[in-house]
């Protein structure tokens, strides 16, 4: 009740002021009907759970249709055909969580300056000069052709319709009063957006303007040396010595590689460079009971509302449960009756930059292959909140979409020249397709068979059935490329850069029963170097996969709530490779060092390298890691345009294997500095940071409260969302909380054949209403790391009474 207080308070307070001041505070309208004690927001609090039996009359059903919601707020959907299933899985989902659901798809295709205000103009002219509803557009039509998906989309549609017919204002979800604005209705098209914006989150980085400038600055041997080595400690995906039984495809590649005249930040907005995820599976020689186990959490942005709802979707020919987007119908990740699978970023390389050149200002003409070839145009409109409309024209090369650069043309350059985008997210898809035979999946082939059309984005999935089979697949699709092909901006004109074949899905890597009895992903390199294509070389770091690998190889009569400590692992690798050596490194300038900065030195001594929130030695470490590596190689980049630095674990075997490298002597200053005196400095720097943000007092410096937790609203409204939950973990971390970024999901599964059980929890709630009870009920289980055990129901229940809210669709 004081967080809901609270948060009405905030409301209140934030729109008196503005009332009083008739100034609109950002994109808030006129307070008069907001305010109305029977149809305002008051309208929206929800002091206990909705309960009851609702029935509901609506058209375009075939069958009626129960969903039996549980204590915390899962539905349960049972239904006679699939039409029916994905009519009231829409229904339910935008009961819960509608706001998100339109306030996603206009963030993925670039609409919320409609919305939010003027100032999101460039946000929105950003998404649509990216491609994403063009590439949604391409995606419906690839939809079309498949009756049964195109047939699911507009079911689920006709169920979030049919919910909004059934509002006003006075039970509009709260914030579309605090906008102002009204909900739209439902389109298949948006469907496909929001999954091509799954896309652009986890196949949307891409540093080849940062890495092109790194060459051109510091030289290729430089680039080759700190971006083309694999860390030592690196252990793939797929097990190491994997035999690769098949002829690969050869692509001709350039004799030297295309250098691009510098070019500024291509993009105002990027993805979560820590988008990623763990999953892991066991056969059952490794288990207690003898059936393999599967645990997965995906890590994402964490907001309030959560990004997944959890679901249990039943009808006569399937019975599947587990977490979906808001916004598509079937599960995304879970299990059924016969299988379970978890998902983890591939992070492969397919989004590359091609420089353009135009035959005048015109740009009516691009050169390729020797040949003046037509720019096809299109006109994208974006209405804004004051009324304004602005229109933008994209240029539309055979390569994709051309984003034009700040950079400037020397005068004496006649051609202009910008950047067009190669990405996977502009080509035409259907990835609903494998979700829907995921869900229906009965075996390991079914599952593989699942991912033969998936395009992207690229996934580590894997697989544990009741027959006993483990297995892991990448699944997407991915050019075939030369090495480092896409690692900088390519020659738009030659051929060599284009995409002309792609990597047969039967090649891409997987692993069936392996030798040592598991498998696990933390979007580390998919392969060793045995494996015969580029995938790229920008992958996470080895600690979480190392870490993982490690646990598991040691663990037998492993049960589920192994695993689920396991998720919980606060371990840092990064830690422990590191911090020997920069105490070493201290050594007997210790003495220069107060008492208070001394006794943080032998607290990290003794430390066990966990990243537990009640201590501060993650503080100190985290800080000091951050001082030594901008103290290393902020002087070499010292550059006003965006250049790639090396990463975390290849910086730390330069620190600890090659500590007399002239790399750590700061060429701005006329001193030679060695490892050691940075070592020294960037400690003292790091404790000098902490008094300054935190105070002086020790218990302010405890990672919980510095690795500052918020679960920030979706809207950025004041006072909705959810925040200073109190974390351990780190981004090096299995349990990979960062910030507002971590396991958006965590989920074990044990596929016993006489009953596959299943456990999970995400931080939020089912309901999306910030003034409900509900609407962060499983944050605190979250983030103790307790897991719920779902109710996975095998047949409709027979002792009704134990739903506290039922809706029958007739």
């Amino acid at each position: 009740m004081a967080k809901k207080l609270s948060l009405l308070a905030a409301i209140l307070s934030a729109l008196i002021i503005w009332f009083i001041y008739s100034t609109p505070l950002g994109p808030l309208p006129p307070a008069g009907q907001f305010f109305h004690p029977s149809i305002g927001f008051w309208s929206n609090a929800e002091t206990a759970r909705v309960s009851g039996e609702l029935r509901l009359n609506v058209d375009g059903l075939q069958n009626p249709v129960d969903v039996f919601f549980d204590e915390r707020g899962v539905p349960h959907i049972f239904a006679e055909n699939d039409h029916d299933l994905y009519f009231a899985q829409g229904y339910v989902t935008a009961r819960d969580r509608l706001f998100q659901m339109e306030l996603q798809i206009r963030a993925a295709g670039g609409f919320l300056a409609e919305w939010l205000g003027d100032d999101l103009i460039s946000y929105d002219r950003h998404q649509r000069r990216l491609g994403m509803l063009y590439g949604a557009e391409n995606a419906m039509e690839e939809i079309g052709r498949d009756e049964v998906i195109s047939g699911i989309l507009d079911a689920y549609a006709a169920g979030v319709n049919a919910y909004i017919a059934t509002l006003n204002y006075e039970t509009f979800p709260v914030e579309f009063k605090v906008l102002g604005v009204e909900p739209q209705q439902w389109e298949p098209l948006h469907t496909a957006l929001l999954l091509k914006y799954m896309t652009q989150m986890l196949a949307g980085r891409n540093s080849a303007v940062e890495t092109s400038n790194m060459i051109a600055y510091l030289g290729e041997e430089f680039t080759n040396r700190y971006l083309s080595k694999r860390p030592d400690l690196m252990d793939p995906i797929i097990p190491p010595n994997t035999p690769w039984d098949f002829e690969p495809i050869v692509t001709e590649r350039p004799d030297s590689l295309y250098q691009p005249g510098f070019t500024h930040q291509i993009e105002p907005w990027k993805p979560n460079p820590f988008n990623g995820s763990n999953n892991w599976v066991v056969d059952g020689r490794k288990t207690a009971g003898g059936f393999p186990i599967l645990a997965n959490d995906m890590h994402l942005n964490m907001s309030a509302p959560a990004i997944w709802y959890e679901v249990q979707l039943h009808t006569p020919n399937h019975n599947v449960y587990g977490v979906t987007l808001q916004g598509t119908p079937t599960v995304i990740v879970g299990f059924n009756e016969y299988i379970a699978w978890g998902s983890t970023n591939t992070g492969a390389d397919v989004m590359d930059w091609l420089e353009i050149t135009f035959r005048d200002e015109e740009k009516a003409e691009y050169l390729y292959d020797g040949e003046w070839l037509p720019v096809e145009t299109r006109i994208e409109t974006i209405h804004t909140k004051s009324g304004e409309i602005v229109s933008d024209t994209l240029l539309f090369t055979h390569h994709g979409p051309v984003y034009e650069s700040v950079r400037e043309t020397p005068h004496s350059e006649t051609i202009q020249k910008d950047l067009a985008l190669r990405w996977i997210a502009h080509d035409p898809s259907n990835e609903l397709r494998t979700f829907y035979e995921l869900n229906r999946a009965r075996n390991y082939d079914d599952f593989r068979e699942a991912f033969r059309t998936y395009k992207a984005p690229a996934q580590n999935m894997n697989y544990a059935g009741i027959d006993g089979n483990i297995a892991m697949q990448t699944g997407g699709k991915f050019p075939v490329k030369w090495e480092h092909q896409g690692r900088t901006v390519g020659d738009g004109s030659d051929p060599r850069y284009d995409w002309t074949e792609f990597i047969p899905y039967d090649q891409n890597p997987f692993s069936l029963n392996p030798e040592r009895g598991f498998l696990s992903a933390a979007n580390q390199y998919p392969t060793d170097t045995g494996y015969p294509y580029y995938l790229g070389d920008d992958f996470a770091p080895y600690e979480r996969g190392r870490r993982i690998n490690d646990l598991l190889a040691e663990m037998n009569n492993i049960t589920t709530d192994d695993f689920r400590l396991m998720l919980m692992d606060n371990f840092s690798y990064h830690a422990y490779s590191l911090l020997p050596t920069l105490l070493d490194g201290i050594g007997a300038d210790r003495t220069k060092l107060d008492s208070r900065e001394r006794e943080l030195l032998n607290l990290l001594a003794e430390w066990n390298y966990m990243n537990d929130g009640d201590k501060i030695e993650p503080s100190v470490f985290r800080r000091w890691w951050i001082e030594l590596y901008r103290s290393i190689w902020d002087n070499k980049f010292d550059a006003d345009f965006p250049i790639r630095r090396p990463s975390r674990d290849i910086t730390v075997e330069l620190i600890v294997n090659d500590s007399e490298s002239t790399i750590f002597n700061n060429i701005l200053t006329e001193e030679t500095e060695t490892l050691d005196d940075l070592i020294f400095t960037s400690f003292q720097k790091a404790v000098t940071y902490l008094k300054e943000h935190y105070g002086e007092a020790p218990d302010d410096w405890l990672w919980g409260y510095v690795n500052n937790t918020n679960l920030n609203h979706i809207g950025q409204i004041p006072g909705m969302g959810i925040m200073n939950v109190f974390t351990g973990g780190g981004p090096e971390s299995i349990n990979a909380i960062y910030g507002s970024h971590g396991p958006s999901w965590r989920m074990v599964v044990e596929l016993d054949p006489d009953g596959v059980r299943g456990y999970g929890v995400y931080p939020g709630g089912q309901s999306g209403n910030p003034l409900s009870s509900t609407y962060d009920e499983f944050v605190e289980t979250w983030r103790n790391g307790e897991l719920y055990e779902l109710l996975f129901l095998r047949n409709r229940p027979i002792f009704e009474d134990d739903f506290p809210l039922i809706i029958r669709f007739e």
